[in-house]
């Protein structure tokens, strides 16, 4: 570690989170890194909770910031970098608790990392301790990322060597130079919140810095607790504008050409499959008007039985499809009763936010190319020879996607000297059943 680091500072976001703090503060005042300084920031960001005055109560150590608006988790942690004293600061949730030691484990790690190190990334469990939240996350061939082994039993997941190479570090509990947090650009504002610490971790080592794990530093986590006041679907929005916003300003040139294509196709995919299973009218998306509308012009009928159709689905696969064609059937009735005429209803939730991410890609162009110019003015290490370290990775994720990247066609569309890895999302993530 550097000589000239001499103190190390917290920093706690919290929006609406007085619940939380009386565990999170606590654990973090108890922290000791021998030889530095520790200083704790805190910004309550808009909170009409009495987090502020609970906190100038309860804890008059801390630094408190206040705004009186929402400023979202990027912008809000800038603040608080810009504010700090410290050398290096510690990136933590407000829903979290830190377990004796973590600071101490995260700022060793860094002191014994070679000096092209700038960030470590941390380790995060459920709040029993017995489940991961986040050891080592993957990046998504469009821009999407996911959490490896997401709520398996620690006994049975996938977690990273204490000094082995991360893409990125959580967030949630992450180390950084403050120099090299700032040098970057810090949290991209427009992120508002999530894959901002992709984004970030990408940045840093373009600019040829590196980032590694101290699975011993760990944090407990209310999973979701502060996330969930956003409302699932605007979460979704923020998903898919933020992973779309990520390739984007990232992959140099070359290869945002040569994945564009793919990104693209599957972002739309989606869309279609959204618009056309989940919104009443969809299936009129899917209706060629003009096949057999024509005398003599429709193909010969080739229909499959129901016996048939029962044997190659399973009872399962049948009913549910079966089910789920008569219920599109009653919303596009609806959908044309409502109307008088044949039209599509936009009203899911989570079709709103794909076209909402699409808004907002398209809008935000111009932003991106400037964010682009400075990645690549700081650029000290190519995007290939980073994804030949992190290999991107192709789940079915979202309605048509599993169709979408078995196919021969799709697979033609990528690029075929960069590695890929494929996994089912249960073979990425556990979800509770």
């Amino acid at each position: 570690m550097p000589s000239t680091v001499r103190r190390v500072s917290i920093l706690v976001l919290s929006w609406n989170g007085r619940a939380h703090l009386s565990a999170c503060l606590p654990a973090l005042a108890a922290q000791r890194v021998p030889g530095l300084e520790v200083e704790i920031l805190l910004l309550d960001n808009g909170s009409t909770d009495g987090s502020a005055e609970w906190v100038r109560r309860h804890h008059p150590e801390v630094r408190l910031v206040t705004s009186e608006v929402n400023l979202g988790f990027c912008a809000g942690n800038n603040r608080l970098a810009d504010l700090a004293r410290g050398e290096l600061v510690a990136f933590v949730n407000n829903d979290t608790r830190a377990e004796p030691g973590w600071l101490a484990a995260i700022v060793d790690s860094y002191r014994a990392a070679e000096a092209d190190v700038a960030a470590v990334g941390g380790r995060i469990v459920d709040w029993g301790g017995e489940r991961l939240d986040f050891g080592r996350g993957v990046l998504a061939f469009d821009g999407h990322a996911f959490q490896l082994d997401f709520r398996r039993p620690l006994a049975e997941a996938r977690q990273p060597a204490a000094g082995e190479e991360l893409l990125f570090g959580c967030g949630g509990n992450l180390l950084v130079e403050r120099r090299a947090f700032l040098e970057v650009g810090g949290f991209d504002p427009r992120y508002f919140a999530y894959l901002e610490d992709v984004d970030l971790g990408w940045r840093l080592w373009s600019a040829g810095r590196r980032v590694i794990a101290a699975p011993e530093a760990t944090v407990r986590h209310r999973s979701s607790a502060t996330s969930d006041l956003l409302g699932h679907h605007h979460r979704g929005f923020l998903f898919e504008r933020n992973a779309l916003r990520t390739v984007h300003k990232n992959l140099e040139p070359e290869l945002w050409r040569a994945l564009m294509p793919a990104i693209l196709l599957t972002f739309l995919s989606r869309v279609e499959a959204m618009l056309a299973e989940s919104n009443p009218g969809g299936a009129l998306l899917r209706a060629d008007p003009f096949a057999g509308a024509i005398a003599d012009t429709a193909p010969a009928a080739t229909a499959e039985s129901l016996a048939e159709k029962w044997r190659r689905m399973g009872a399962a696969e049948f009913a549910r499809r079966a089910a789920s064609k008569a219920w599109r059937t009653v919303r596009s009735r609806r959908a044309r009763a409502a109307t008088g005429t044949e039209r599509v209803l936009v009203e899911d939730p989570r079709t709103l936010a794909q076209l909402r991410a699409l808004a907002f890609f398209r809008s935000s162009l111009e932003s991106a190319a400037a964010e682009r110019a400075a990645i690549a003015a700081r650029r000290r290490r190519s995007d290939r020879e980073i994804l030949e370290r992190f290999p991107l990775w192709i789940v079915p994720t979202y309605p048509g996607d599993a169709e979408l990247f078995a196919s021969p066609s799709f697979a033609a569309w990528l690029p075929g000297d960069l590695p890929f890895e494929r996994a089912r999302l249960d073979e990425v993530m556990l979800f509770p059943g």
